[in-house]
Order: structure tokens, then sequence, then C-alpha cells
């Protein structure tokens, strides 16, 4: 065999290779022998081909839509989706059990829920059959009753997928948060805490009234507290705590009025200190205005005597009557 028989041959496998890639004659058979000659013709898997669409993903969907009875999605609306970036499997088996389970889901509504970035097969699934969250998801919740015992619950919540609220729809950590703040609301207006553990679901009932699920992707169909526990008398707690707080006010007030006591008393003894100054200071003018009255010859010899006199008989009356009163203490001892 020649050089040019060889190049020849190998034109010849490219190009055939090459034609089997873009014009793919097996899915072609297959969707004549699934679907007929009308749904899908040569051309469009040869139009997926030079799109980049993988023709083998559109031919499975558009064939398990129609044996599935959805003979109303073309090729085109699942290529178009392709396209804007979604999952087309997943839409395809999201459909069809929808279909099963007589749940109404259109196929707009499919897609705007899987270019949402929610996965609209476990969406269905759940609308089938619901699943339980626990709330919260780790620990309890704690909550007082109006007698001050603390209770810890813990709660599980079973809710399906609501179809029309997936998009835009709050996911699980709202409703989780919603059943504990409900929880928390039901057992703090409680009267006490054994009416509670009496009839738990008491609880459930209340967080079920409020409507919890609105505006969320999911209907609650049931809150069933799992697990109920006693914790601590918070009320007792918090009035020790003010007590103590009290003590501690009562204690800074008392310590106030010390101090200012105490002040008080020093300025006293001050004043009282100034005062005898003053009057040591007028007691030493004294013998300086009798020198100078006995100078200017106002003040006699014979006046001074009478003055000391007075002042000697004064100075014995005083020590008689402290003397006195001293008696009348020690006889009042006796007694």
């Amino acid at each position: 065999m020649t050089i040019a028989s060889l190049v020849l041959l190998g034109f010849v496998l490219f190009f055939i290779v090459l034609f089997f890639y873009f014009v793919p004659l097996g899915l072609w058979v297959q969707s004549i022998v699934s679907l007929g000659l009308g749904p899908i013709s040569i051309i469009d898997l040869i139009r997926m081909r030079l799109r980049k669409i993988p023709p083998r993903l559109i031919v499975d969907g558009v064939i398990n839509l129609n044996k599935a009875g959805l003979q109303n999605i073309s090729t085109d609306m699942l290529e178009t989706h392709f396209l804007a970036g979604g999952h087309v499997q997943n839409i395809v088996v999201a459909l069809i059990a929808a279909a099963k389970a007589n749940i109404p889901l259109t196929f707009e509504t499919t897609t705007a829920i899987d270019l949402a970035g929610r996965d609209v097969q476990s969406a269905v699934a759940t609308s089938v059959y619901p699943k339980v969250i626990d709330a919260p998801k780790e620990g309890y919740l704690s909550a007082v009753a109006r007698d001050g015992i603390e209770l810890k619950a813990r709660a599980r919540v079973t809710v399906r997928t609501n179809i029309p609220g997936l998009v835009g729809g709050a996911t699980d950590e709202t409703i989780i948060a919603r059943v504990g703040e409900g929880i928390v609301s039901a057992i703090g207006s409680s009267n006490n805490y054994s009416a509670v553990l009496e009839n738990p679901d008491s609880i459930s009932k209340a967080v079920l009234q409020k409507g919890l699920d609105a505006g969320t992707a999911y209907e609650i169909l049931s809150i069933d507290i799992a697990d109920l526990d006693v914790g601590k008398n918070i009320g007792a707690s918090l009035q020790a705590d003010q007590a103590e707080a009290d003590l501690r006010v009562a204690q800074a007030r008392a310590e106030t009025r010390r101090a200012m006591a105490v002040a008080e008393e020093q300025e006293m003894h001050a004043r009282t200190q100034e005062m005898q100054a003053k009057v040591v200071e007028a007691e030493a003018e004294v013998p300086k205005a009798m020198a100078q009255a006995f100078r200017e010859g106002n003040l006699g010899i014979f006046d001074y005597y009478n003055m000391q006199n007075i002042k000697a008989d004064t100075g014995m009356r005083q020590s008689i009557s402290d003397a006195g009163e001293g008696e009348t203490k020690t006889f009042e001892k006796d007694d």
C-alpha cells in the first residue's frame, strides 16, 4: 500500500468519525423507536452538537418525559434550560415524580426553582415524603415559666415542601428559629412549669396556631415535643441576686452617711479649735488693756484687787459646784 493510499484512508476515517460525531445516528434511531418520527429530527441533533449541548442528555430527557405522559415539553425547552445553566436531569426527574404524585408543577415553575439554586428534585421528594427537622439542631431550648422555673425543650418539626414558596421562600434555619421562638413564648406564658410538664401538647398547639410557615418553602404538618427537662430555679436566683445588689446599695449608702458624719465632726472640731484660739488671743489682750488702764489712771489698785477677789470667788463656787455634781453621780451609781 502506497503512502497516498494511507493518507486517503486516514482522511476517510477522520471524515467518518467527524460525521458520526456531528450526526449521532444512534440517538436518532433511538428517538424514532421511542417517540416516532415527529419529536426529534436529525437536524435537531446536529444543531445540538454545534451549540455544544449534549444530545444524549436532551434525547433521554424528552423520551422519559413522553413516556411519563408529559408530551408538551419539547427539545427546545430543555435546550434553553441547559444553556441557562440549569440541571436538565433534575427537572426531568422532578416533573415525572410530581406527575406521578398528582402534584401541580409546571415546567416554568420547575426551571425557575432549579435556576434559583434550589434542588427541585429533593423538593418534590420532600413534598411526597415529609421530612423531620430538629429544633434546635443541637442542645436544648431554654425557657422560663412565670413561676421562675427553667424548662429545657427539644422539638421535632415535620414539614413538607411548599412548591409555590420555593422561589424566594425561607429555608430550614428560619423554620428552626421560628419554632424555637414559639416554644419559648409558649412556655413563658405558662403560669407554672408543672402545667407544661403535665401537658406538653399545649406547647405544640400554641406554636402551630402562630402560622410559623408563612413566607417559607415548607408547610409545617406537626410540632412534637421530643424532650422536656426541668432546669434551674431562675426566679430564686434573680431574687438572690437582687437582694445582694440591694445589700451592696445599702452598705454604700451607710458608708456615705458615715463619711459625711466624720467630715462634719472634723469640721466642728476645727471650728472649736478656732474659737478656742480666738478666746486665748482675747485673754492675752486683757493684761495689756489693764496695764494701759493703770497708766491712764482709769483703773486703780483697789479696783484690781476687787476684780481678783471676784474672780477667785467665782472659781471657788465653780469648784464647789463641780464637786457637788461628782458626789451626786457617785450616789446615783451606789443606789
